[in-house]
């Protein structure tokens, strides 16, 4: 698949560039991409949900009603869970959600995820982004060269660029990452992927086959 290369104007460098069909052209898997994305959000959660416990609840021990004669069953303790401030039944305790993806399985779901990008021609290639200076006016700029502004945008740089990353860490539908930190999920929750030309052979080194 071939793709037009633009600079950051919006403007047209009149070169193209070949995709790597290994990386961008492969027959997508649902259930590979299904898997990557619930291990990617399963790893965020904190999983520090907690409830108290009848043992754990504040309270007095005390008996506080007579065994028998009331005409209700028998209670030994406010701290019951059949009580209003009473211990919780079964509740949710700290655990970790995080389980273990093969390497491949990941492997094609991020190829999977990329493909369905380029059948959708929803990739944008860059010959270069810089800034100068940390300004999300002139990030905005880029985008509307693009005609990307009103999108949700993943621009991929081939490496750290703190300029970029901060100029756009103010607008909620655009997000910068390096290429060795590219996921699924991240793939998947951008309408359009925006590749500076010099992580393509990154991208491909770590994916292709």
């Amino acid at each position: 698949m071939e793709v037009s290369v633009k600079q950051a104007t919006g403007k047209d460098t009149g070169r193209k560039i070949t995709l790597n069909p290994e990386v961008f052209g492969v027959e997508p898997s649902d259930h590979a991409i299904y898997l990557d994305v619930k291990q990617i959000l399963a790893n965020r959660r904190q999983g520090t949900h907690k409830s108290k416990q009848r043992n754990e609840v504040h309270g007095t021990t005390k008996k506080f009603k007579r065994q028998k004669g009331t005409g209700g069953a028998r209670a030994g303790s406010r701290k019951s869970p059949l009580f209003v401030g009473g211990g919780r039944v079964f509740g949710p305790t700290p655990r970790d959600y995080s389980f273990k993806l093969n390497k491949k399985v990941k492997r094609l779901a991020r190829v999977s995820a990329l493909s369905y990008k380029a059948q959708q021609n929803n990739i944008t290639v860059l010959d270069t982004l810089e800034m100068g200076a940390v300004k999300t006016k002139d990030y905005v700029t880029m985008l509307n060269g693009l005609d990307l502004s009103n999108k949700k945008t993943l621009v991929v740089l081939p490496e750290s660029n703190n300029n970029v990353y901060l100029s756009s860490r103010n607008l909620g539908h655009s997000k910068v990452v390096t290429a060795s930190d590219l996921n699924t999920y991240d793939i998947l929750n951008a309408q359009n992927l925006v590749l500076v030309e010099a992580s393509l052979p990154i991208i491909e080194k770590n994916l292709a086959k």
